[in-house]
C-alpha cells in the first residue's frame, strides 16, 4: 500500500532526511520518501502494518519538526 501526505510547515531539508531515515527503519515500512521542495511525504508499506505506521510516523515527525501538519496528499 502507498499513502501520500503532504507535510505543511515543513521547514528544514536535514529535519526531512531525519523524518525519512527514521520512518524508513519502522516495522513494515518497504520504502519511504520525504522530499523537502515539494513537502511531500511517499510511504509504501505492508497493508497490514499501515495502521501502526501512521501514528508512528505521526509521532517521528512531530518530534523532528514540532510546527509540521500533515495532510493527506
Amino acid at each position: 500500500m502507498k499513502k501520500v501526505f503532504r507535510l505543511r510547515g515543513l521547514e528544514c531539508a536535514n529535519c526531512a532526511a531525519k523524518m525519512e531515515r527514521e520512518i524508513g527503519k519502522l516495522k513494515g515500512v518497504r520504502e519511504v520518501s520525504v522530499n523537502f521542495f515539494t513537502t511531500k511525504m511517499v510511504i509504501e508499506a505492508d497493508d497490514e502494518m499501515m495502521a501502526d505506521i501512521l501514528p508512528a510516523t505521526e509521532k517521528i515527525v512531530k518530534r523532528i519538526e514540532p510546527q509540521v501538519i500533515i495532510e493527506k496528499a
